[in-house]
Protein backbone atom coordinates (compact mmCIF):
# COMPACT_ATOMS: atom_id res chain seq x y z
CA UNK A 1 0.00 0.00 0.00
CA UNK A 2 1.20 3.11 -1.00
CA UNK A 3 1.95 5.79 2.18
CA UNK A 4 -0.51 9.29 1.88
CA UNK A 5 1.25 11.98 0.99
CA UNK A 6 -0.05 14.06 4.23
CA UNK A 7 1.41 17.61 3.48
CA UNK A 8 -0.99 19.05 3.09
CA UNK A 9 -4.92 18.19 4.22
CA UNK A 10 -8.42 19.99 4.80
CA UNK A 11 -9.72 19.13 8.38
CA UNK A 12 -12.91 17.49 9.63
CA UNK A 13 -15.39 19.64 10.42
CA UNK A 14 -19.03 19.53 11.42
CA UNK A 15 -21.80 20.55 8.44
CA UNK A 16 -19.13 21.56 6.40
CA UNK A 17 -16.49 18.71 5.37
CA UNK A 18 -19.68 16.77 4.04
CA UNK A 19 -19.36 14.27 0.94
CA UNK A 20 -20.75 17.57 -1.64
CA UNK A 21 -18.11 19.85 -0.27
CA UNK A 22 -15.37 17.13 -0.64
CA UNK A 23 -16.37 16.35 -4.44
CA UNK A 24 -16.09 20.12 -5.00
CA UNK A 25 -12.50 20.53 -3.23
CA UNK A 26 -11.33 17.66 -5.60
CA UNK A 27 -12.12 20.20 -8.48
CA UNK A 28 -9.48 22.53 -6.85
CA UNK A 29 -6.45 19.86 -5.30
CA UNK A 30 -6.28 16.46 -6.38
CA UNK A 31 -3.54 16.30 -3.70
CA UNK A 32 -5.00 17.55 -0.62
CA UNK A 33 -6.09 15.08 1.70
CA UNK A 34 -9.75 15.56 2.72
CA UNK A 35 -11.44 14.42 6.08
CA UNK A 36 -14.72 13.67 6.53
CA UNK A 37 -16.86 15.19 9.22
CA UNK A 38 -16.95 13.36 12.23
CA UNK A 39 -19.01 10.18 12.60
CA UNK A 40 -19.51 9.00 16.25
CA UNK A 41 -19.01 5.14 16.14
CA UNK A 42 -22.66 4.88 17.60
CA UNK A 43 -24.12 6.53 14.40
CA UNK A 44 -22.20 3.94 12.50
CA UNK A 45 -22.78 0.91 14.18
CA UNK A 46 -26.95 1.80 15.25
CA UNK A 47 -27.79 4.34 12.48
CA UNK A 48 -29.27 3.61 9.18
CA UNK A 49 -28.85 4.24 6.35
CA UNK A 50 -25.12 3.68 6.73
CA UNK A 51 -24.41 5.20 3.48
CA UNK A 52 -25.87 8.40 5.02
CA UNK A 53 -23.06 8.29 7.28
CA UNK A 54 -20.20 6.69 5.32
CA UNK A 55 -21.13 7.28 1.72
CA UNK A 56 -18.36 9.54 -1.01
CA UNK A 57 -17.98 9.11 -3.58
CA UNK A 58 -14.67 7.44 -5.55
CA UNK A 59 -13.45 10.73 -6.81
CA UNK A 60 -12.97 12.18 -3.12
CA UNK A 61 -9.47 9.69 -2.61
CA UNK A 62 -7.26 9.95 -0.62
CA UNK A 63 -9.66 10.08 1.81
CA UNK A 64 -10.17 9.81 5.49
CA UNK A 65 -13.00 9.11 8.09
CA UNK A 66 -12.87 10.81 11.32
CA UNK A 67 -14.46 8.57 14.09
CA UNK A 68 -15.66 9.81 17.24
CA UNK A 69 -15.91 7.93 20.28
CA UNK A 70 -13.89 6.20 23.26
CA UNK A 71 -14.42 2.76 23.50
CA UNK A 72 -12.07 0.86 22.41
CA UNK A 73 -13.79 -2.30 20.81
CA UNK A 74 -16.65 0.13 18.84
CA UNK A 75 -13.49 2.33 18.04
CA UNK A 76 -11.82 -1.17 16.02
CA UNK A 77 -15.69 -2.29 14.82
CA UNK A 78 -16.30 0.70 12.70
CA UNK A 79 -12.21 1.52 12.04
CA UNK A 80 -12.72 -1.98 10.26
CA UNK A 81 -16.25 -1.26 8.49
CA UNK A 82 -14.59 2.61 7.48
CA UNK A 83 -11.71 0.32 5.50
CA UNK A 84 -14.32 -2.17 3.89
CA UNK A 85 -15.60 0.94 2.74
CA UNK A 86 -12.65 2.20 1.12
CA UNK A 87 -11.58 4.75 3.42
CA UNK A 88 -7.52 5.44 3.33
CA UNK A 89 -7.33 6.38 6.60
CA UNK A 90 -9.23 6.41 10.60
CA UNK A 91 -8.68 9.13 12.79
CA UNK A 92 -9.76 9.37 16.31
CA UNK A 93 -11.38 12.69 17.40
CA UNK A 94 -9.18 13.96 20.79
CA UNK A 95 -10.06 17.50 19.76
CA UNK A 96 -13.72 18.22 19.67
CA UNK A 97 -14.88 20.44 22.82
CA UNK A 98 -18.51 20.48 22.55
CA UNK A 99 -20.20 19.71 25.76
CA UNK A 100 -22.72 17.09 23.72
CA UNK A 101 -19.47 15.09 22.58
CA UNK A 102 -17.66 15.86 26.38
CA UNK A 103 -20.91 14.00 28.04
CA UNK A 104 -20.11 10.81 26.07
CA UNK A 105 -16.63 11.13 26.62
CA UNK A 106 -15.91 11.98 23.10
CA UNK A 107 -13.18 14.84 21.66
CA UNK A 108 -10.79 16.76 23.75
CA UNK A 109 -11.76 15.44 27.15
CA UNK A 110 -9.66 12.19 26.36
CA UNK A 111 -6.77 14.30 26.30
CA UNK A 112 -7.31 13.90 30.06
CA UNK A 113 -7.56 10.16 29.04
CA UNK A 114 -4.36 8.73 27.70
CA UNK A 115 -4.42 5.55 28.55
CA UNK A 116 -8.30 5.16 27.04
CA UNK A 117 -7.19 6.89 23.59
CA UNK A 118 -4.13 4.14 23.61
CA UNK A 119 -6.15 1.43 23.92
CA UNK A 120 -8.84 2.52 21.24
CA UNK A 121 -5.63 3.30 18.93
CA UNK A 122 -4.29 -0.37 19.96
CA UNK A 123 -7.50 -1.88 19.39
CA UNK A 124 -7.88 -0.37 16.04
CA UNK A 125 -4.87 -0.52 14.40
CA UNK A 126 -5.42 -4.13 15.20
CA UNK A 127 -8.56 -4.30 13.15
CA UNK A 128 -7.55 -2.57 10.33
CA UNK A 129 -4.44 -2.28 7.64
CA UNK A 130 -5.23 1.52 7.10
CA UNK A 131 -3.37 4.11 9.08
CA UNK A 132 -4.79 4.74 12.46
CA UNK A 133 -4.25 8.44 13.64
CA UNK A 134 -5.21 11.21 16.23
CA UNK A 135 -6.37 15.03 16.11
CA UNK A 136 -5.41 16.65 19.61
CA UNK A 137 -5.75 19.62 20.68
CA UNK A 138 -1.96 21.08 22.36
CA UNK A 139 -3.89 20.34 26.14
CA UNK A 140 -7.51 20.87 27.90
CA UNK A 141 -7.84 23.33 30.69
CA UNK A 142 -5.62 24.07 33.27
CA UNK A 143 -3.26 21.35 31.57
CA UNK A 144 0.92 21.91 31.60
CA UNK A 145 1.30 21.96 27.65
CA UNK A 146 4.56 20.87 28.07
CA UNK A 147 4.42 18.06 30.58
CA UNK A 148 0.95 17.10 29.80
CA UNK A 149 1.26 17.22 26.22
CA UNK A 150 4.32 14.90 25.95
CA UNK A 151 2.63 12.63 28.31
CA UNK A 152 0.13 11.84 25.84
CA UNK A 153 1.65 11.98 22.75
CA UNK A 154 3.99 9.18 24.53
CA UNK A 155 1.24 7.02 25.89
CA UNK A 156 -0.81 7.08 22.37
CA UNK A 157 2.63 6.75 20.17
CA UNK A 158 3.73 3.65 22.32
CA UNK A 159 0.39 1.72 21.53
CA UNK A 160 1.55 2.08 18.23
CA UNK A 161 0.17 5.36 16.81
CA UNK A 162 2.77 7.43 14.57
CA UNK A 163 0.61 10.07 13.13
CA UNK A 164 -0.54 13.35 15.23
CA UNK A 165 -2.71 16.25 13.80
CA UNK A 166 -2.02 18.81 16.27
CA UNK A 167 -4.70 21.88 16.80
CA UNK A 168 -2.48 24.65 18.06
CA UNK A 169 -4.30 25.88 20.98
CA UNK A 170 -6.22 24.73 24.11
CA UNK A 171 -9.38 22.96 24.65
CA UNK A 172 -10.99 25.31 27.19
CA UNK A 173 -14.24 22.05 28.13
CA UNK A 174 -15.38 25.15 31.27
CA UNK A 175 -16.17 28.46 30.62
CA UNK A 176 -15.99 28.50 26.60
CA UNK A 177 -18.20 27.33 23.94
CA UNK A 178 -17.24 24.99 21.06
CA UNK A 179 -17.14 28.39 18.95
CA UNK A 180 -15.05 30.28 21.50
CA UNK A 181 -12.79 27.04 21.71
CA UNK A 182 -11.98 27.89 17.61
CA UNK A 183 -10.84 31.24 18.07
CA UNK A 184 -9.95 32.37 21.90
CA UNK A 185 -7.49 29.92 23.32
CA UNK A 186 -4.35 31.63 21.55
CA UNK A 187 -2.16 30.13 18.72
CA UNK A 188 0.63 28.29 20.00
CA UNK A 189 2.62 27.28 16.71
CA UNK A 190 6.08 26.64 18.45
CA UNK A 191 4.57 24.20 20.95
CA UNK A 192 3.70 22.11 18.11
CA UNK A 193 7.46 22.61 16.91
CA UNK A 194 9.18 21.57 19.88
CA UNK A 195 7.25 18.57 20.11
CA UNK A 196 8.08 17.59 16.63
CA UNK A 197 11.74 18.78 17.48
CA UNK A 198 11.41 16.00 20.74
CA UNK A 199 9.80 13.49 18.54
CA UNK A 200 11.22 13.18 15.07
CA UNK A 201 10.34 9.91 14.61
CA UNK A 202 6.58 11.09 14.59
CA UNK A 203 4.54 12.67 12.19
CA UNK A 204 3.77 15.62 13.50
CA UNK A 205 1.12 18.08 11.64
CA UNK A 206 -0.38 21.32 12.67
CA UNK A 207 -4.03 22.88 12.61
CA UNK A 208 -5.27 25.99 13.91
CA UNK A 209 -5.50 29.80 12.24
CA UNK A 210 -3.68 28.97 9.17
CA UNK A 211 -4.86 31.46 5.86
CA UNK A 212 -2.22 31.25 2.82
CA UNK A 213 -0.11 28.79 1.11
CA UNK A 214 2.95 30.56 2.20
CA UNK A 215 2.17 30.38 5.69
CA UNK A 216 2.08 26.50 5.02
CA UNK A 217 5.47 26.92 3.36
CA UNK A 218 6.81 28.45 6.63
CA UNK A 219 5.14 25.68 8.84
CA UNK A 220 6.39 22.81 6.45
CA UNK A 221 9.96 24.17 7.57
CA UNK A 222 9.09 22.80 11.26
CA UNK A 223 6.44 20.55 11.05
CA UNK A 224 5.71 17.32 8.75
CA UNK A 225 1.94 18.38 7.14
CA UNK A 226 -0.16 21.20 7.33
CA UNK A 227 -4.01 21.17 8.16
CA UNK A 228 -6.75 24.28 7.22
CA UNK A 229 -9.87 24.26 8.59
CA UNK A 230 -12.65 27.26 7.93
CA UNK A 231 -10.08 28.93 5.28
CA UNK A 232 -10.84 26.24 3.00
CA UNK A 233 -13.98 26.37 3.24
CA UNK A 234 -15.12 29.98 3.31
CA UNK A 235 -12.04 30.86 0.60
CA UNK A 236 -12.12 27.55 -1.45
CA UNK A 237 -10.09 29.06 -4.10
CA UNK A 238 -7.23 28.74 -1.81
CA UNK A 239 -7.30 25.01 -2.56
CA UNK A 240 -6.34 25.64 -6.50
CA UNK A 241 -3.27 26.72 -5.32
CA UNK A 242 -2.16 23.67 -3.70
CA UNK A 243 -0.71 21.05 -5.85
CA UNK A 244 1.21 23.77 -7.77
CA UNK A 245 2.98 25.38 -4.43
CA UNK A 246 3.18 22.52 -2.31
CA UNK A 247 3.46 19.17 -4.24
CA UNK A 248 4.92 21.00 -7.54
CA UNK A 249 2.20 19.81 -9.89
CA UNK A 250 -0.28 21.42 -11.90
CA UNK A 251 -3.88 21.59 -10.17
CA UNK A 252 -6.94 20.52 -12.12
CA UNK A 253 -8.71 24.01 -12.18
CA UNK A 254 -7.41 26.39 -14.14
CA UNK A 255 -10.48 29.00 -12.94
CA UNK A 256 -13.02 29.40 -10.66
CA UNK A 257 -15.73 28.72 -13.39
CA UNK A 258 -13.37 25.89 -14.63
CA UNK A 259 -13.82 24.66 -11.06
CA UNK A 260 -17.92 25.06 -10.75
CA UNK A 261 -18.76 23.40 -14.40
CA UNK A 262 -16.09 20.57 -13.87
CA UNK A 263 -18.60 19.66 -10.51
CA UNK A 264 -21.56 19.74 -12.58
CA UNK A 265 -21.64 15.73 -13.84
CA UNK A 266 -21.14 15.10 -9.69
CA UNK A 267 -24.28 17.89 -9.12
CA UNK A 268 -26.25 16.06 -12.06
CA UNK A 269 -25.43 12.54 -10.49
CA UNK A 270 -26.69 13.78 -6.88
CA UNK A 271 -29.48 15.46 -7.99
CA UNK A 272 -30.37 11.88 -9.57
CA UNK A 273 -30.12 10.43 -6.44
CA UNK A 274 -32.58 12.47 -4.93
CA UNK A 275 -30.41 15.08 -3.49
CA UNK A 276 -31.59 18.58 -2.85
CA UNK A 277 -29.74 21.22 -4.98
CA UNK A 278 -29.06 23.38 -2.03
CA UNK A 279 -27.27 20.65 0.28
CA UNK A 280 -24.30 20.97 -2.39
CA UNK A 281 -24.77 24.26 -3.53
CA UNK A 282 -24.02 25.91 -0.18
CA UNK A 283 -20.30 24.53 0.04
CA UNK A 284 -19.71 26.96 -3.37
CA UNK A 285 -21.04 30.15 -1.93
CA UNK A 286 -17.33 31.73 -1.12
CA UNK A 287 -16.02 30.30 -4.52
CA UNK A 288 -16.16 33.92 -6.25
CA UNK A 289 -15.23 35.61 -2.91
CA UNK A 290 -14.00 39.03 -3.77
CA UNK A 291 -14.59 38.61 -7.59
CA UNK A 292 -17.51 41.43 -9.62
CA UNK A 293 -20.06 39.18 -9.31
CA UNK A 294 -19.68 37.03 -6.76
CA UNK A 295 -22.29 38.80 -4.67
CA UNK A 296 -24.86 38.05 -7.46
CA UNK A 297 -24.07 34.43 -7.31
CA UNK A 298 -24.12 33.71 -3.98
CA UNK A 299 -27.72 35.55 -3.50
CA UNK A 300 -28.80 34.03 -6.36
CA UNK A 301 -28.36 30.23 -4.85
CA UNK A 302 -28.89 31.22 -1.98
CA UNK A 303 -32.70 32.62 -3.15
CA UNK A 304 -32.81 29.34 -5.67
CA UNK A 305 -31.43 26.50 -4.93
CA UNK A 306 -33.91 25.38 -1.61
CA UNK A 307 -36.82 25.63 -3.43
CA UNK A 308 -38.84 22.20 -4.73
CA UNK A 309 -37.51 20.53 -7.95
CA UNK A 310 -34.68 23.14 -7.82
CA UNK A 311 -32.33 21.40 -11.03
CA UNK A 312 -28.67 22.19 -12.59
CA UNK A 313 -30.04 24.98 -14.35
CA UNK A 314 -30.15 27.37 -11.12
CA UNK A 315 -26.59 26.73 -10.46
CA UNK A 316 -25.87 26.92 -14.34
CA UNK A 317 -27.71 30.48 -13.96
CA UNK A 318 -26.05 31.50 -10.92
CA UNK A 319 -22.42 30.90 -12.54
CA UNK A 320 -23.36 32.93 -15.74
CA UNK A 321 -23.82 36.25 -13.55
CA UNK A 322 -20.38 36.04 -13.25
CA UNK A 323 -18.00 37.65 -15.65
CA UNK A 324 -15.66 35.07 -16.73
CA UNK A 325 -12.01 35.40 -17.27
CA UNK A 326 -10.41 35.19 -20.52
CA UNK A 327 -6.64 34.24 -18.54
CA UNK A 328 -6.35 31.48 -16.48
CA UNK A 329 -6.27 32.85 -13.20
CA UNK A 330 -3.75 32.43 -10.15
CA UNK A 331 -4.51 31.14 -7.01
Amino acid sequence: MQPLDRTFSVAPMMDWTTRDYRAFARTLSRRALLYTEMVTTGAILHGSPRSRFLGFDEIEHPLALQLGGSDAFELAECAAIAEAWGYDEVNLNVGCPSDRVQNNLIGACLMGHPEKVAAAVRAMQAAVSIPVTVKCRIGIDDQDEDEDLSRFIATVADAGCDTFLVHARKAWLEGLSPKENRDVPPLNYPRVHRLKASRPELHIGINGGIKTLDECREQLERVDSVMIGREAYQNPWLLAGVDAALYGEPGPAESRHAAARALRPYIARRLDEGAKLNHITRHLLGLFQGQPGGRKFRRHLSENAHREGATLQVFDDALGLVAERETAEMA
